[in-house]
């Protein structure tokens, strides 16, 4: 419990604790396997047979590079199983649990795992297809590693710390799995492969009807496959039952299959196990069996261990309102600070953002200021010499306006002289032209007046001769 209160606070303080967090890829129904982590499967072949439309493949990241991949069910929010290899284990482990924003909204911008308390908020449907860790605070399970991080290196390790690679385990059981799983891989597999780059691990759990918060599938087994795919190749599958958590069967991998979905097939080939060595087999199953042995006397020596961690059991059970109050406390003060780190945070940044509005505006005050200034400075020679070339035109046109003037004034004695001698030579030659005229007139007048006259007596003699025809009978040429 202790260790789950550490891990809850961890979780929920761990925005900017871990810059390099892991990052994995939701697979796409086009793209072939687990894309950049068929590594992970002898072959790059992965297994045959897991077809559900809530079985989603991930392939998980981290710096940018394939750690491992895994199979998860969206509907019982756990993972079928995690593919990985061997790689030399890191001394030191530190957990930072993440979770997968595309499983549950397949349209957001994040392509790579996060913490959980950087996403809360702002990934629609987060926690609809995918298990938080709300789901195991309070339910007495922990967040067991189907690919355990002991088995892994530094990058590897903080890779495997995913919750779509946890499943509910019981605190015993979780580590009664991780120290088997680690011994039998170390003591066991690793020492007969011939190839330890060649050496494939498939890490599963089947889901049961029960559930966490009605929510989250407990396993009902956990299983490990085994594929050394090397010249003298072998293959072996373990089972443990999570009601016996001392538990520990070998079988073959043709009859791990068959506990599984129907129709799955993990290796190709069951990696080569109708071929396999017997010798190298039974060398391998007498060290599992030891390793199984040796936890079955320590068992024994522990009895009485046991007996002491009944009693304090039940000091637990007595203690768990008071931890249950103590972690709500703790809840409480984390998201208190959290708040008020929130709130200092937009006051800075209102603060901020209000400062900068008033000097970017000062700036741009200053900025026209000093362009209006330099307008200016720069028109003044422009204007000084505009006011010259205007002075000295207007100069031109003085003069010109005096001279014009002193020319009219000097052409009115002139012209009215020339004017004046001019009159009587015009009146003079102008005498002959209108008694000329006169005479013409008179004449016209008369001819006028006798014309008029002799047309007058033509009409009377005219209309007389009319008359006489009209009304005096015709006589004869002699009458």
């Amino acid at each position: 419990r202790e260790r789950t209160m550490k891990t809850s606070i961890v979780f929920l303080l761990c925005v900017s604790v871990f810059p390099g967090f892991s990052h994995g890829r939701v697979v796409g129904e086009d793209e072939t396997g687990f894309a950049e982590c068929n590594v992970f499967f002898p072959g790059q072949i992965p297994p045959e047979g897991f077809t559900e439309p809530f079985h989603v493949k991930i392939c998980q990241q981290y710096n940018k590079e394939p750690r491992f991949a895994t199979l998860y069910s969206t509907k019982d929010k756990i993972p079928l199983y995690s593919a990985f290899k061997y790689t030399k284990p890191a001394q030191n482990e530190q957990e930072s649990w993440l979770v997968e924003p595309q499983i549950d909204d397949p349209e957001n911008d994040l392509h790579e795992m996060v913490c959980e308390a950087d996403v809360i908020g702002t990934v629609a449907n987060l926690g609809v297809n995918q298990a938080l860790t709300s789901d195991y605070v309070g339910s007495g399970y922990e967040r067991g590693l189907l690919n355990p991080s002991l088995l892994n290196e530094a990058d590897f390790q903080m890779a495997t710390y995913t919750l779509t690679n946890a499943v509910p385990l019981s605190p015993s059981l979780s580590k009664s799995w991780h120290r088997d799983i680690g011994r039998v891989v170390e003591k066991a597999l690793v020492p007969h492969c011939s190839k330890k780059d060649h050496l494939y691990l498939l890490a599963g759990a089947i889901p049961s009807s029960v559930q966490v918060k009605s929510k989250v599938s407990v396993p009902e087994t956990l299983w490990l496959a085994a594929c050394c795919d090397a010249p003298e190749g072998w293959s072996l599958g373990l089972v443990k039952k999570t009601n016996d958590e001392n538990s520990l069967a070998d079988l073959t991998v043709r009859e791990l299959e068959k506990q599984l979905l129907a129709g799955v097939h993990l290796f190709k080939g069951n990696c080569g196990e109708d071929n396999q060595s017997q010798e190298k087999t039974e060398a391998i199953l007498q060290a599992v069996s030891q390793i199984r042995s040796g936890e079955q006397v320590g068992t024994s020596d522990n009895q009485e261990a046991k007996d002491s961690g009944l009693v304090r059991k039940v000091a637990g059970i007595i203690a768990t309102p008071f931890i249950k109050l103590l972690e709500l406390l703790i809840y409480v003060f984390v998201e208190l600070v959290k708040f008020v780190f929130y709130f200092l945070w937009l006051v800075i940044k209102r603060i901020g953002g209000t400062v900068l509005d008033g000097v970017y505006s000062l700036w741009n005050g200053v900025v026209s200021y000093l362009k209006a200034i330099s307008m200016v400075l720069i028109s003044i020679p422009y204007d000084v010499g505009r006011v010259i070339i205007n002075i000295f035109l207007g100069v031109l046109q003085i003069v010109q306006d005096v001279m014009s003037l002193t020319y009219r004034i000097l052409c009115i004695p002139v012209g009215f002289v020339l004017h004046l001698a001019a009159f009587p030579y015009h009146s003079i030659c102008a005498i002959p032209s209108v008694l000329k005229d006169m005479a013409t007139g008179i004449g016209g007048t008369f001819s006028l007046v006798i014309d008029a006259t002799a047309a007058l007596l033509h009409g009377f003699y005219y209309l007389a001769g009319h008359i006489v025809k009209r009304f005096v009978p015709k006589g004869s040429s002699d009458d």
